[in-house]
Parts: C-alpha cells; sequence; structure tokens
C-alpha cells in the first residue's frame, strides 16, 4: 500500500511537472536544476534585501543619491575585471568564482557588524554592497540561462526558471522576519552565506544537466576570450544592444522615481526600523506571492502567444497609469500598491521577456555586453536618475509632481518595448534559417 501510495505521488509530481515545464525530458533537467539554482540565489539576496532598505533610510534618505553614486562608481571598477575574468576562464570556472567572492565579503561583514566595528560606514558600505551583488549575481544567473537555451527554449522555459528565483523570494523574507529577532539581524548575513554556497552546488549540477542537450551551444570548458573592455565597443556597435540599453535605462528611471517616493513616505511615516524592515520584508513576501503564481501557469503561455514586446511592454504600462494616479492620490497607501503591482509584472512577464531578448546575441556578449547593461548601465542610470529626483525636489516639486514628471519616460518606454520585441523576434527568425542551413 506504502509502495502503491508512493508511485502515485510520484507519477502526480511527473504529470505536473510535465504540464509545468514543456520540454523534453533533457530540458527539463536543465530547467529544475536552473530552478534550484535561481531559488537558492534569491532566497540569500531577500534575506538581505529588508536589511539593506532599512540601513539606507536609517542613514538619511537624504544620502540614498550618493549611496547610488557610490554604487556606480563601485561597478565601473568591478565590470573590467569581471570581464577580465570571463574572458580568461571557462564558464564552469568563472560562474562559482563570483558567488564565492560575494561569500567571502559577507563573512567579512558578519564579523565586522558583530563586533560592532564602525557600524555607521560598515552600513553604508552593506547597502551599496548589496546594491552591487543583486544586480551582478542576478545578471550572471541569466548570462547563464541565455548561453544555455534558445530564443524558443526561453519562452517556453525562462518563466518556470523564473518561478524557481520567485520562489526562493519568497522565503527569504520568511527568514528574514522569522529570524530577525530571536537571531538577531546581523546573523541572518549566515543564512544568506548558505544559500550562495547551495547555489554554487546547482551550477555544478547544471553544467553535467545541461552538456547532453548542447549541442548548438559551446562546451562549459571553452573559453570566451576577448578583453576586458570588449563589451563596451560591442554596445556602441550594435543597434540591438543600444535598443535593450535604452530599455534598462527608462525602467531605471521609473523604478528610481518610484522607489525614492516610497523612500519619503515611508521615512515620514512609518516609524522605527523594526517597523520598516517588516514593511519592506512584507512588502517582498506579497509581490513574490503574486510573481510565483503567474509564472507557474501564465508566464510560458503569454511569452508564446503575444511575444517578447508586448509582454515586455506591460510594464511600462502600468508605470504610467501609477504614477498618474500618484499625481492625485500621493500617499503612502497608493505608491506600495503601485509599488507591489509594477515589481509583480516586472519578476512575472517583463524581466523574462528581457531576458529572451539576449538569447539571439553572441556567447561573447551574452556574458559581457550583457553584464554591461544589466549591471553598470543600470546602477549607473540608478545614480543619475536619484540626482534627477533631488533636483526636482529642489525646484519645490511636490511628490505628487515628480510622478507626473515621469510618465512621458514611461510612455517612450512603452514604444521602446514594442520596437524590441519586433527586432528580437527577426533575429530569432535568421538564427533559426542559420542554424537549419549549417
Amino acid at each position: 500500500m506504502t509502495d502503491a501510495a508512493g508511485d502515485h505521488s510520484a507519477g502526480v509530481i511527473a504529470r505536473w511537472t510535465a504540464r509545468a515545464v514543456p520540454a523534453t525530458p533533457q530540458e527539463r533537467a536543465a530547467a529544475l536544476w536552473s530552478f534550484a539554482y535561481f531559488f537558492m540565489l534569491l532566497a540569500g539576496y531577500y534575506v538581505l534585501r529588508p536589511l539593506r532598505d532599512q540601513m539606507g533610510i536609517a542613514g538619511g534618505v537624504r544620502n540614498l543619491p550618493w549611496l547610488f553614486t557610490a554604487t556606480f562608481l563601485t561597478l565601473l571598477v568591478a565590470q573590467p575585471l569581471y570581464g577580465a575574468l570571463v574572458a580568461k576562464l571557462p564558464r564552469s570556472r568563472f560562474i562559482p568564482i563570483v558567488y564565492h567572492f560575494f561569500v567571502v565579503n559577507l563573512l567579512l561583514f558578519w564579523i565586522l557588524l558583530t563586533l560592532g566595528i564602525a557600524p555607521k560606514l560598515v552600513a553604508q558600505v552593506f547597502y551599496v554592497w548589496v546594491s552591487v551583488f543583486s544586480l551582478f549575481a542576478v545578471a550572471v544567473f541569466w548570462s547563464f540561462m541565455a548561453d544555455l537555451f534558445t530564443a524558443d527554449q526561453g519562452k517556453r522555459l525562462f518563466g518556470f526558471i523564473g518561478a524557481g528565483g520567485t520562489a526562493g523570494a519568497l522565503l527569504g523574507p520568511v527568514i528574514t522576519i522569522g529570524l530577525s529577532v530571536p537571531v538577531g539581524p546581523v546573523n541572518l548575513l549566515l543564512a544568506a552565506i548558505v544559500l550562495l554556497e547551495a547555489a554554487v552546488f546547482c551550477v555544478y549540477r547544471l553544467e553535467r544537466a545541461a552538456i547532453p542537450h548542447q549541442a548548438q551551444h559551446a562546451e562549459p570548458q571553452a573559453r570566451i576570450g576577448g578583453g576586458a573592455f570588449e563589451a563596451l565597443t560591442d554596445l556602441v556597435r550594435s543597434p540591438y544592444l543600444l535598443g535593450i540599453a535604452a530599455w534598462i535605462t527608462l525602467q531605471s528611471f521609473c523604478a528610481t522615481i518610484l522607489y525614492l517616493l516610497q523612500a519619503h513616505l515611508v521615512a515620514s511615516g512609518v516609524h522605527g526600523a523594526g517597523a520598516q524592515t517588516v514593511l519592506f520584508a512584507s512588502q517582498d513576501f506579497v509581490v513574490n506571492s503574486l510573481t510565483l503564481a503567474t509564472q507557474l501557469v501564465a508566464t510560458g503561455q503569454v511569452l508564446k502567444r503575444f511575444g517578447t514586446g508586448a509582454t515586455a511592454a506591460a510594464l511600462p504600462a502600468i508605470y504610467l497609469v501609477g504614477f498618474l494616479v500618484i499625481f492625485f492620490v500621493p500617499t503612502l497607501a497608493v505608491v506600495i500598491i503601485l509599488q507591489v503591482l509594477q515589481r509583480w509584472l516586472h519578476f512575472a512577464l517583463a524581466a523574462p521577456a528581457r531576458q529572451v531578448f539576449y538569447t539571439v546575441l553572441g556567447r561573447a556578449e551574452k556574458y559581457k555586453a550583457k553584464n554591461l547593461i544589466d549591471v553598470v548601465i543600470y546602477r549607473g542610470s540608478d545614480a543619475l536618475y536619484s540626482w534627477v529626483f533631488d533636483s526636482l525636489q529642489a525646484l519645490s516639486l511636490k511628490l505628487g509632481s515628480i510622478a507626473l514628471v515621469a510618465c512621458p519616460v514611461a510612455a517612450i518606454w512603452f514604444v521602446v518595448s514594442a520596437l524590441l520585441g519586433r527586432a528580437q523576434e527577426k533575429r530569432a527568425k535568421q538564427n533559426a534559417a542559420q542554424a537549419a542551413a549549417e
């Protein structure tokens, strides 16, 4: 009876997996390890995210533009170092090295915070570090995915793979909410370390699972080659990459304006570090619950039916409507609702669509130019637009009026999404035709 029940359960799981992951058995194995990899990675990040946001507010919301600028300057130094690492080492080596480096950093933060050494300075550095880590770690993950899967596979599988990250992002806030008081916020860094090392284990397993169905892709032990600054020349020579960069910087403008609107309203309306941390963690939990449900049942179907352009355009559309509402009703409740809606659509629809944009590129562009766009240009835009927000306040604009200023940017971003979708579909057809000819 027990064996029969076990066989029945295994059969149910197998049938559910087959429906959730429309793929061959080999593709499914790679997708499941990718799911686990992203789960561990984002669980670790979301343990750290509420701590970062609370430290940013504790340091004074007027200092946030300086922290954004420090993040950008740090990335300017890190990007060519990463480019050199990618050029010299095969994928199977440089990806684990990146994550082990972050683990060592977390250990140093834990020691400094535990010993109470320069707590204010360490908190500011930690804010910058988490901002760098969040983009670098996720950009490396999606570069790996774009290298493993074709555009067609990406449309079918990236929603499910993204759900792994969302499930991990649900676990992270639960860990933070449940353990921040009993063990103390500082000791949560140790939980993040364990999760990052688990992600590295998944990287090794994914390499093994990916090799059998990877005939059309490069051997993981093969070096990508090129130079440390190759990404910059690739970017300026490619209208397609410039279009993706425009998409990213327009997204950054809208996201930065909304983030700073929320930071100012939380600082004035929610008092106490504990209450602020719980608010941010609770927001993360709601966003990730909505995202996970969408990714498991709808993302793949939406991408296949409407294409990358229309799917990506859903995000600027919600921003445009949301900023108009904030202009008329500039309250914390409205801002939180928009923050939840935009992050939900971002993770559930726009982000998978944007990652498919990269699947039609060459390997060097997937790891180098993609990282330059998703990390350096993104955080550089954050820094620039945080000063734009500061300047608009200096002109005596109220928060509602600042939201109105962002509306035309959201409209331009909507148009860019549609144009990029057309360009991606054209490249995908050309790549498929070339592969068939070979």
